[in-house]
Order: C-alpha cells, then sequence, then structure tokens
C-alpha cells in the first residue's frame, strides 16, 4: 500500500491518494495521517479530494475502517468528499461504505483531478471560461 496526503490550507482540501492492496494492518498510519489532517482544519469547511484510481478493492476489515474514518470526518467538518475512481468494482465497494457511513450525502465522483478541485473548491457554481 502507497499513500500520500497533502494539504490546501487556503481552501481547506485534504488531498490524498491511496494506492494498492491495503491490508487490515496497513490502514491504521493511513487513518492516523488523515484523522490529524481533519484536526487541522477544525472549525472550517473541510473539503476530501480522495485520489483511488490505484487502489484496489478492500477486505471487509478495510472497508469497515474506511467508513469509521469516514464518520470521524462527517462528525469533524468534513463537508464535500470528492472521490476520483476508475474501477467499477471499487466504486460499487466505496458506494456502499458511503452509504453506510452517511458520507453518499457529500459525495461526488469524478474521473479527474480538474473538476474534482473546481466542485471541491466552488461547489455548484456555474463554471465561467476563462
Amino acid at each position: 500500500m502507497v499513500y500520500k496526503i497533502n494539504i490546501d490550507e487556503s481552501h481547506s482540501i485534504i488531498e490524498f491518494y491511496l494506492a494498492g492492496l491495503v491490508r487490515n494492518a496497513e490502514i491504521d498510519d493511513f487513518i492516523a495521517d488523515l484523522e490529524k489532517a481533519t484536526r487541522a482544519f477544525a472549525g472550517r469547511n473541510i473539503k476530501i479530494k480522495a485520489d483511488l484510481r490505484a487502489f484496489s478493492p478492500a477486505s471487509q476489515d478495510v472497508a469497515d475502517k474506511i467508513k469509521a474514518v469516514q464518520q470521524f470526518g462527517i462528525e469533524n467538518g468534513v463537508q464535500r468528499v470528492a472521490e476520483i475512481v476508475e474501477s467499477d468494482v471499487v466504486a460499487l465497494q466505496l458506494n456502499r461504505v458511503a452509504r453506510e457511513s452517511g458520507t453518499d450525502k457529500i459525495l461526488r465522483r469524478f474521473w479527474e483531478d480538474e473538476s474534482a478541485l473546481y466542485w471541491l473548491k466552488y461547489g455548484d457554481t456555474e463554471r465561467v471560461a476563462v
């Protein structure tokens, strides 16, 4: 498993990249770092960009931990989640987890970074050509 977390202070965006087959023993470090980043934005409207294009379907134990961290995010100010996913199998698993955690109400799925970041920053406002 490989992961990377970046912070955009000016827009309260936490961007993460998660790749490979995630085992139960490996997910804990990622979750701890994601929760730390979320706490750093306490009191703000937090947005998450999850790049899961290289993520492999997870075991039920890992899915349960993802569900718990999604619930933690909602409880701590996450307002929007943009997921970038390519695999239909991963998308189906993430749909189930999002429904169970309540994240499905604030989630949108994207195919590429630009539109995901635009939605996180500006919501559903009309996009103006420049």
